[in-house]
């Protein structure tokens, strides 16, 4: 007993001086405002800009053009849009295994918004992690990878944004339990997790692979998604881009591993999948990357897809622990079914029959063999032929050596509009229950995937409360 309270009164110390040194840095932070709010461009010493000087107002138009490339493909709408009709407006939810954080409003409404924001706030904000008033973002806004962006791709993110209608809107408080409410612990999740540095190309590599640097580790900030989280809930340091969980949805592997990554993927096939969100006999975009191809890699140029292919192929290849004993890759199981269709006959209908369900819901746009309608996209072409209705054989999310990505998409569905197609799967979150949609998962994954992977109604359940 003497024990625990010597353990307890040691731990009260410890956190009494860690609260003190919050206290003190942020006191520091604000002492130093009033040096920081001068606006960069008098800072450079370039003087008070003229609204009748063409030259001016084209070089501002370039900027807010770029600005609204750069926050395209920094997937900012995704994050911040809860609501089509307030976009930018924040408000979305997200889930973390602490609690649940809303998205702040990133248009120009003075009081709800940043537009009081000055170009200093905005750049400690996405380089440091720190808000206009001094206090800690929490890193769920992916500053740990903005911190590489350089100040004029920063700047002109903020111009852009100054351009959209500013919306008058606050959103929910944040629902954090104590002590995850407490901004001033991010200073230690920092010491552990952050290092801010902008971007330094790498002199033994080409132009190619540090654009691609930049866009995977920076502005596209795949990392969040795509590597696991260690004990701190920061992004692991030995298997990065090895795959990690977002909302419910697992991100795959992107490494160039041949079994758990993308290493049997052309080039081709990546653009492909980043445009138009479809890899033929490989994958098909759904959940949080289907927006992320709707809103933002679809608008890549194609020397920024290039260099995104050049930098991932050059990383090392991690393989997962869960296919180190199978050696086979996800999207190589799998053949049509032949006779399941008549094997059916003159069986009583069940609530929980896998194949029922399945020819019931799926096989009118899959085809009851599981071949699918097309699955090659191209520019032009329809719907069907540009993957709205993939197979279920040689895929990824079908062949994966977990259910849970299958299950979400029977849950919440697909929608995916880009230049060659508009793909809607409807969802069946209201129409089947967890144990239905168990059985029709268990079913697809045995007749067309991976046959050791199943999942459980208590599963199903679980990811059916996932905010979205």
């Amino acid at each position: 007993m003497r024990r625990v309270s010597r353990y307890m009164a040691a731990f009260a110390v410890l956190f009494c001086g860690f609260s003190l040194y919050a206290a003190w840095q942020a006191a520091q932070e604000s002492a130093a405002r009033s040096f920081d709010d001068m606006p960069i461009s008098l800072a450079r010493g370039e003087g008070p800009s003229s609204a009748a000087n063409a030259d001016t107002q084209d070089r501002h138009a370039d900027i807010v053009k770029r600005g609204a490339y750069l926050t395209r493909i920094g997937d900012c709408a995704g994050c911040h849009t809860v609501d089509p009709a307030r976009p930018f407006a924040g408000g979305k939810p997200v889930d973390l295994p602490f609690g649940r954080l809303y998205t702040p409003n990133l248009t120009p409404d003075t009081a709800t918004g940043i537009g009081a924001w000055s170009e200093a706030d905005f750049l400690r904000a996405m380089h440091e992690g720190v808000g206009r008033d001094g206090e800690r973002l929490y890193p769920a806004f992916p500053y740990v990878e903005f911190t590489r962006l350089s100040d004029e791709d920063v700047l002109a993110i903020r111009a852009y944004l100054r351009t959209l209608a500013p919306i008058r809107y606050t959103p929910p408080a944040n629902a954090l339990p104590f002590p995850f409410n407490l901004r001033g612990l991010i200073a230690l999740w920092n010491l552990l997790n952050f290092e801010p540095a902008r971007f330094v190309p790498d002199p033994r590599q080409g132009a190619q692979y540090n654009r691609g640097a930049y866009l995977v580790e920076g502005l596209a900030h795949c990392e969040e998604c795509h590597t696991p989280r260690d004990l701190t809930y920061g992004l692991s340091k030995t298997r990065r881009l090895s795959g990690g969980a977002q909302a419910g949805w697992q991100a795959y592997n992107i490494t160039p591993d041949r079994v758990s990554g993308i290493g049997g993927w052309s080039d081709d096939a990546l653009m492909d999948y980043l445009t138009t969100g479809v890899a033929a006999s490989h994958a098909s975009a759904a959940g949080p990357m289907a927006g992320i191809v709707q809103n933002a890699t679809q608008y890549l140029t194609p020397e920024d897809l290039r260099a995104i292919s050049v930098f991932l192929r050059a990383q090392p290849g991690v393989r997962n622990r869960e296919d180190v004993k199978g050696m086979r890759s996800r999207d190589t199981f799998g053949e049509p079914a032949i006779d399941d269709v008549t094997t059916l006959r003159g069986n009583a209908v069940s609530n929980v029959s896998g194949a029922q369900l399945f020819v019931a819901n799926c096989a009118s746009c899959h085809r009851w063999t599981g071949a699918g309608v097309g699955g090659r996209a191209a520019a032009g072409a329809a719907a069907g032929a540009a993957g709205a209705y993939p197979p279920l054989i040689h895929n990824s999310t079908v062949g994966a050596s977990s259910a849970d990505n299958l299950a979400m998409v029977i849950l919440h569905g697909v929608r995916r509009q880009t230049k060659s197609a508009d793909v809607l799967m409807p969802p069946f979150a209201d129409e089947l229950d967890d144990a239905q949609i168990a059985a029709l998962a268990n079913y697809v994954t045995k007749r067309f995937g991976n046959p050791a992977t199943t999942i459980a109604a208590s599963r199903v359940a679980a990811l059916r409360a996932q905010a979205q």
